[in-house]
């Protein structure tokens, strides 16, 4: 009995040492069959001492670059412990399957962070407002370190989706010429994803970045930013005069608005029209016929009607990201710009070219004369504060040191930039 015992452990024994056997010839192929292709795409072989570091020499995205198309055939495979990788096909995985899945992985989290560090910025330009729309684009340029992309909309040249669609000389009636247009971006630019809206009376006095950053911040659920219509509900238009439904309790200013346009492309919105949710595209011309009676202030009224019935989509950010007439012609109501500053300034009501709010007029003469390339603080923000001075006997000009607050700082960063570069 014992010998039967013996024999049966040796047996054992054997077939164990068999398998170590097989298996490490199996790695062995797969290593060999490793370093051929490593070698076949031009990498360094494994036991040099850089291999491990070859994809950090190159850099963002383009050291994966090469291992795309081994991305792409691992995808349609799964690896798991029924499969595990040493059982695929040989010509399925480049390298490894393990290997590959976790650069598919680093480089999908990767190109989501890293795609595209430029901010995309539209206007859309009615009528006289080319000087109005060129200083707002200068303001862009002056203060950014970031690339800028920017889609600019003009009367005559609407895209040719707007020019075809079902009553479009409707929509032109809207509050003003092609203003609408905004509606129809997340249609028109399918490719952007994100983007920021300004109108052409828009100043910024910090970084377009800045503003831009405010996207990580939006939950799962939000698909577009914009501030409060006003910040003191006396004083409030939509709560005391509108004829429709209107965001919160004092609606939404449009004139400053950042926008995830793939969320609002894929968003069915609930609505007062029908039970059925729709989608952007499809709730836009039904509004304005329901309501075209009722709105004035245009696009911006359907605007609050659309995030009236979905509030859980809009991010409102604070005031001094679109600081208006309104927040501080019957004094300063705008408390986060009397702490931080004002950081875009929005003159609406045609403030830059009147005499009627001297203040807002004085930073939009500060920023369309001052000339490319010379000292900002010399000809730029001492030309604005001697300007200023002169604005005082008006509610907007006693506050006007919340204009400069932000924009010495941001002059302060742009100067020390050139300062090291030199």
């Amino acid at each position: 009995m014992r010998c039967y015992l013996h024999a049966f452990l040796l047996c054992m024994v054997f077939t164990f040492c068999s398998l170590l056997y097989v298996f490490s010839q199996l790695a062995s192929t797969l290593e060999d069959r490793d370093e051929w292709n490593l070698k076949e795409h031009g990498i360094p072989d494994r036991s040099s001492h850089d291999t491990g570091h070859h994809l950090r020499k190159r850099p963002g995205l383009a050291g994966l670059g090469d291992r795309e198309e081994g991305l792409d055939r691992c995808k349609s495979l799964s690896v798991s412990y029924w499969n595990p990788y040493w059982r695929l096909p040989a010509d399925v995985c480049g390298v490894n399957c393990f290997l590959e899945s976790a650069l598919r992985e680093r480089s999908n989290s990767r190109v989501k962070e890293h795609s595209d560090e430029r901010s995309h910025l539209a206007v859309v330009a009615c009528g006289p407002r080319l000087e109005e729309t060129l200083t707002m684009l200068k303001s862009a340029v002056l203060f950014s370190k970031k690339p800028l992309q920017f889609y600019i909309f003009a009367e005559d040249d609407l895209h040719d989706r707007f020019r075809r669609a079902e009553n479009a000389k409707e929509w032109k009636k809207l509050f003003k010429p092609c203003a609408s247009q905004r509606l129809f971006l997340p249609l028109i630019l399918k490719e952007v994803d994100s983007l920021l809206y300004v109108d052409t009376d828009i100043l910024f006095l910090q970084p377009v970045e800045d503003i831009w950053s405010l996207l990580s911040q939006f939950s799962s659920s939000h698909l577009a930013a914009m501030a409060p219509e006003h910040e003191e509900p006396r004083i409030g238009w939509y709560n005391r005069f509108a004829r429709h439904p209107y965001y919160g309790k004092t609606g939404i200013n449009s004139g400053v608005m950042l926008m995830n346009m793939t969320r609002l492309r894929e968003k069915f919105f609930k609505n007062d029209m029908t039970a059925v949710a729709l989608r952007w595209e499809e709730i836009l011309m039904p509004l304005l016929q329901k309501y075209k009676l009722n709105i004035t202030w245009g696009d911006q009224d359907l605007l609050n009607i659309i995030f009236h019935h979905n509030p859980e989509s809009l991010y409102v950010f604070p005031c001094q990201w679109n600081y208006r007439p309104d927040h501080c012609i019957y004094g300063s109501n705008c408390q986060q710009a009397e702490r931080e500053g004002v950081f875009i300034l929005h003159g609406n009501r045609g403030v830059y070219h009147d005499d009627k709010q001297p203040a807002f007029r004085a930073v939009y003469e500060a920023i369309q004369k001052y000339p490319f390339g010379e000292n900002m603080e010399a000809s730029l923000l001492q030309p604005l504060e001697a300007s200023l001075q002169n604005t005082t006997h008006t509610y907007c000009g006693r506050t006007s040191h919340l204009f400069t607050k932000r924009l010495k700082q941001s002059i302060m960063s742009v100067q020390q930039d050139i300062t090291q570069k030199r």
